[in-house]
C-alpha cells in the first residue's frame, strides 16, 4: 500500500469515528440498554459499536478499493463505489441486527425503535446515510 493509498485510508477511517459515533450516540436511546443504570456499560457499548462500524466502513472503503483497484475510487467513482458500499454495508446490517437481537439477544430494541421486516430502521438508515456523508466529505478534502 503506497503512503497515498494509506493517507486516503486514515482519513475514510477519522470520518467513520467521528460520523459513525454521532450516529451511535443518537440512536442510542432506540435501545433498551438506555435504560440500563450502569452508564459506563452504556458508554463501553457505545466504544464497542462505533469501533465495529469503523471497522466496517474499513472494510468496505478497502471491498470497493479492491473492486474498482484504486484506494482514491471516491473520487473519480463516487456514487459507483457508494452503491456497493451501501449495498454491502445494508446486508451486512441486516444480518448483524437479526442475529445480535433474535439469535444471540445481545441487544434488543426499546419500543421507540422503528421496525422494518423487524429490523431497526436506525441501523439501516445509517448506513444508508452515513456513508453518502463519508463520500461528499471525503470529497470536499480531496
Amino acid at each position: 500500500m503506497t503512503s497515498d493509498a494509506l493517507k486516503r485510508l486514515l482519513r475514510w477511517a477519522a470520518l467513520a469515528l467521528v460520523l459513525h459515533g454521532l450516529w451511535e450516540a443518537a440512536q442510542l436511546p432506540l435501545y433498551t440498554l438506555w435504560e440500563d443504570s450502569d452508564r459506563r456499560r452504556i458508554f463501553a457499548y457505545l466504544l464497542h459499536c462505533i469501533a465495529g462500524d469503523v471497522l466496517i466502513g474499513i472494510a468496505l472503503f478497502l471491498l470497493v478499493a479492491a473492486i474498482f483497484r484504486d484506494s482514491d475510487w471516491p473520487g473519480p467513482r463516487p456514487w459507483r463505489g457508494g452503491l456497493v458500499m451501501i449495498t454491502a454495508g445494508l446486508a451486512y446490517t441486516v444480518f448483524s441486527e437479526w442475529y445480535n437481537v433474535y439469535q444471540l439477544h445481545a441487544w434488543s430494541y426499546a419500543a421507540a425503535m422503528p421496525l422494518v421486516a423487524g429490523i431497526g430502521l436506525a441501523p439501516l438508515m445509517q448506513w444508508l446515510i452515513v456513508p453518502i456523508l463519508m463520500i461528499v466529505l471525503f470529497r470536499r478534502g480531496r
